[in-house]
Parts: C-alpha cells; structure tokens; sequence
C-alpha cells in the first residue's frame, strides 16, 4: 500500500517541477512580441526564455520585474490589458533587426534590439541602454 502512495508523490512533484515549456520564436518579430506580452503580463520566466542571456540583460530583467512587482494590483492589471503597439520594425541586417514600441497603457516609446543567435530569435535589452546616451 505504501509503495503505490510513495509512487504517486514522486509523480506529482515531479510534475509540479517540470515548469512551463515556450516555443522559439519563428522569426525576430516573434521574439519581440512574445517578450513584450511577457513583460506586460508579468510572466518574467516566459519573458527570460526569449532574453539573450548575458549578465547585462539578467541584470536589466531583474530590474523590470523589480519594477513591474512594486506596482500596485490595478496599474499591473493595466499592463496586462494593454495593446502592443509597435512604431518600427526595422531589419538591420539577418541576424539583426530592431523593435521599437509602445503600448495602449503607457504611451512612452522603447527599443529593443532582437538578434538571432546559433539560429535562436533573441531579445537584447542592451539597445535601451544605447538609446539614453
């Protein structure tokens, strides 16, 4: 009797563990819209799982969702709610292309660069960065 009990524990915290699967984006507009909704909804695992991974965008995540966890309960639903508006969607070249938008929340205008690396559409933060100097 213990073994089925034993047995059935082991499966269930092992599917509680298993996390949430993405997709890879199909192209750089992909990439793009799937981390922006991310970052809207707060879902910042999903957000990571399209964020080039480097110790600059790790550090530029974690502060937007520093930022994003400190709002209160009604501007997050907002953000939630809100529309992606994109402004530009410029390719540089084929492994690089350029995503400006904003959203139907709040109006202000970011740029993200999205690069494809090994074959993989990733966003790179460090473009915020490039565009305050």
């Amino acid at each position: 009797m213990k073994i089925p009990i034993v047995s059935f524990l082991i499966i269930f915290l092992a599917a509680c563990n298993a996390g949430k699967t993405f997709n890879k984006a199909e192209d750089a507009q992909d990439a793009g819209r799937q981390f922006i909704r991310a970052s809207l909804d707060g879902d910042y695992e999903k957000a990571r799982f399209y964020l080039l991974n480097d110790s600059v965008n790790l550090l530029l995540i974690s502060k937007w969702q520093q930022g994003f966890d400190n709002l209160d309960r009604d501007t997050r639903q907002q953000y939630r709610d809100a529309s992606i508006l994109p402004i530009s969607i410029k390719t540089v070249n084929d492994s690089v292309t350029i995503y400006t938008y904003s959203n139907s929340f709040r109006k202000d205008t970011t740029t993200v660069r999205i690069i494809r690396v090994k074959g993989e559409w990733l966003v790179d933060l460090k473009e915020i960065l490039n565009a305050k100097r």
